[in-house]
């Protein structure tokens, strides 16, 4: 009998929560066939079979939040077969038919399944018309409009009517990440308006040739300013007594989803071009929306930013993506009067800046020079192309 259990896929994940299973007991499954699905803090992945043989025993309903090292279910390997590693990756599995007595492999996505599930559609009844039959959303959700539907799961309620969200899943793990970030950092603010009015011109000026995000020159900026001070891009340890100055500036970007928030990587930014940085950026963001982003997409930042000026923030007092020591977060961009150095009423496009950092590794001065030279260089981008250029 072999124990399938939930291990720790990376970033030091502490448990899980089992969306669903693409196998029941007394199914046969193939060795590397996935037959979970889990939603981690980050996340929502997939766990194969390790053998091939039959499910003899779940452990675990679905929705059950569970620590690293439970054991899910059981499989009970076959007799003579292979056990050795199919050289086939999932695509590969999903586009040919399955020989084993089990149900179908559903082609769909974990966003779509859980629209499915949010729906109340049985998405074993969708036909896909995606690629190699894949079931995209819109088969959900033209199903859902004119398909059969299953019965609804109602929400828990008390006698006044008030509903209950279930906290747990990525809401979950993000509370427990932020109030470890919070109550084990000195976290302090430092704020500062920046003048995009030349930026946004200079943007403008190249976009039929360089169509390049305002938060690409944000990035790439950051990168030069964290090269110039490292003690930004750093991590504390505490038990060594001693602060690690990370070599390279891994650029975790904050994204808002209807999972809450996750916090993708564009790792190397000070070796990539805006345009590079731009296309990466531009990636990540639709993985994170779609829930398809990857165990290498979310690991290793070395410093997060947190864009929120379109949503309309005038101002924050973001919390330290921890073990990280600062986070830079960038509120609206809006035109208004400004004097000018010849006291001159002028009309500006200004933005609003917070630097949160970790008190315990550096002091509000080093804070304002860090800010200072990002504001430099993102209020005379020829300057900061200059420097770019002498890299």
């Amino acid at each position: 009998m072999v124990e399938v259990k939930l291990h720790d896929i990376g970033e030091g994940m502490t448990e899980g929560t089992i969306v669903s299973y693409f196998a029941r007991e007394g199914d046969e499954v193939k060795r590397d066939q996935p037959i979970i699905e889990l939603q981690t803090e980050k996340m929502v992945t997939e766990l194969s079979a390790p053998v091939a043989g039959k499910i003899s025993k779940i452990h675990i309903e679905e929705g059950q939040t569970i620590p690293v090292g439970t054991t899910i279910l059981e499989i009970e390997a076959a007799d003579n077969v292979n056990n050795e590693p199919e050289n086939k990756n999932i695509e590969e599995v999903d586009n040919k038919q399955s020989t084993t007595t089990g149900p179908k492999r559903i082609k769909a996505a974990p966003f779509t399944r859980k629209v499915a599930r949010e729906l109340g559609v049985d998405i074993d009844a969708i036909t896909g018309t995606g690629k190699d039959g894949r079931i995209t959303v819109k088969d959900v959700e033209s199903f859902s409009n004119g398909g059969t539907q299953i019965e609804e799961k109602q929400t828990s309620s008390t006698q006044e009517d008030v509903e209950f969200i279930p906290f747990k899943g990525r809401r979950k793990q993000i509370a427990a990440h932020m109030t470890k970030s919070l109550f084990t950092i000195p976290h302090v603010a430092h704020m500062e308006e920046i003048d995009m009015t030349k930026l946004l011109a200079y943007r403008e000026d190249i976009k039929e040739t360089y169509n390049i995000s305002v938060a690409a020159f944000f990035i790439k900026a950051l990168a030069m300013s964290l090269k110039k001070f490292p003690i930004f891009n750093a991590e504390l340890d505490e038990d060594n007594s001693q602060i690690k100055l990370k070599p390279n500036v891994n650029m975790g970007v904050a994204v808002d989803t209807k999972e809450g928030l996750i916090v993708p990587v564009i790792n190397r930014v000070e070796d990539k071009s805006l345009g590079t940085i731009h296309s990466e950026l531009k990636t990540l963001n639709e993985k994170a929306r779609e829930n398809t982003l990857q165990p290498q997409d979310v690991r290793g930042s070395t410093f997060t930013i947190s864009n929120v000026g379109p949503m309309g923030s005038i101002g924050a007092t973001p919390i330290i993506n921890y073990p990280e020591v600062a986070l830079m977060c960038f509120h609206k961009t809006k035109k208004m009067p400004v004097v000018n150095e010849a006291d001159e009423i002028v009309i500006r496009s200004m933005m609003n800046v917070t630097l949160t950092f970790d008190h315990r590794v550096m002091d509000g001065g080093d804070a304002i020079q860090f800010t200072n030279y990002f504001k430099s260089l993102i209020e005379n981008p020829n300057i900061m192309l200059v420097e770019l250029s002498g890299e």
